[in-house]
């Protein structure tokens, strides 16, 4: 099975490395400064699951010809979601499947518009990891799985090809037969994950800690669950409860990805997370007062991000 990999940061790097790691022919398509990257340092991942070096990864630019593929694997953020589209799709044929591993929902119409739902699954990954300076991939928690699935359910015949493929990686590729569900409930988590820890400037454990931090957590999930509820999401009638226990299981120097994005100061999914969520909202009439909170903070972080320019 031959996979591109749209990308070779946190995600990409990771997945995409252990996947070569485990036998499988991997193609990383990067960047200009990340093409010359990993041509000078190889593919690092320094993990707790174990380091690995790719001395030679296999690698394209935008526009160099090269395929076909059975799998494009996106692992872009949301805010370059339309080029990452248009660079992909040279390499998009009539039986590649294309696999999302962003966060949110939003991006699955844009893929469905450009390829077709027939050629679109749905997926994510649990996984906390970014770049340090030089470039390598620091991966740190103890969960490391991606999860995807046809989007209307059940378990196809190309979804089991990918699982078996996958299925030496380092780490968990799986394939659900509800990733819907799952991919609802992960959009949850992160939202009020990403919310949180952005809104106090925290990594979990001080959160945790303060007189109202869990209860402000709670109020914020219970918010974006509500807006779930009147989207008609297939999200559990107990998934707040599920997620809180997470929240509460999380360790203590826990950070979300888009606090650690604001930290270096890049840019962050503010629109295609929480935004999206409160567009809904406002359609249906439901009351999110919290959540404004949140998004308003991450908008102002983005007018001083701008003038700083």
């Amino acid at each position: 099975m031959k996979v591109l990999v749209l990308g070779a940061g946190g995600i990409g790097g990771y997945f995409g490395g252990r996947l070569v790691e485990s036998g499988v022919d991997v193609t990383f398509l990067v960047r200009e400064r990340r093409y010359k990257q990993l041509q000078e340092r190889g593919l690092r991942i320094q993990s707790v699951h174990g380091d690995l070096l790719l001395e030679q990864p296999q690698l394209i630019q935008a526009g160099e010809e090269a395929g076909p593929f059975d799998v494009v694997l996106l692992s872009n953020k949301a805010y370059t979601l339309e080029e990452s589209v248009d660079a992909i799709a040279p390499y998009v044929g009539e039986d590649t499947v294309v696999m999302p591993l962003l966060n949110g929902i939003a991006h699955m119409e844009v893929l469905w518009d450009r390829f077709g739902r027939e050629r679109v699954l749905g997926g994510l990954c649990f996984i906390e990891t970014t770049l340090n300076a030089d470039g390598d991939v620091v991966q740190t928690s103890p969960i490391h799985d991606a999860v995807f699935g046809e989007w209307e359910g059940g378990k196809s015949e190309r979804v089991e090809r990918m699982e078996q493929a996958f299925s030496k990686i380092n780490g968990t590729m799986r394939a659900s037969t509800n990733i819907q569900r799952e991919a609802w409930h992960k959009y949850l988590f992160i939202a009020t994950f990403s919310g949180i820890t952005t809104l106090m400037n925290s990594a979990v454990g001080p959160i945790r800690e303060s007189a109202w931090g869990v209860e402000l957590t709670r109020q914020l999930a219970e918010e974006i669950a509500s807006v779930m509820n009147a989207l008609e999401a297939p999200i559990k009638p107990d998934i707040v409860d599920k997620q809180m226990e997470t929240f509460q299981n999380q360790r203590p120097q826990t950070k979300s990805s888009m606090l650690r994005d604001m930290e270096k100061g890049l840019p962050v999914e503010a629109d295609h997370l929480q935004g999206y969520l409160l567009e809904r909202a406002e359609q249906k009439g439901v009351s999110t007062p919290l959540l404004k909170v949140v998004y308003n903070n991450l908008k102002v972080y983005e007018q001083k991000r701008a003038g700083d320019k």
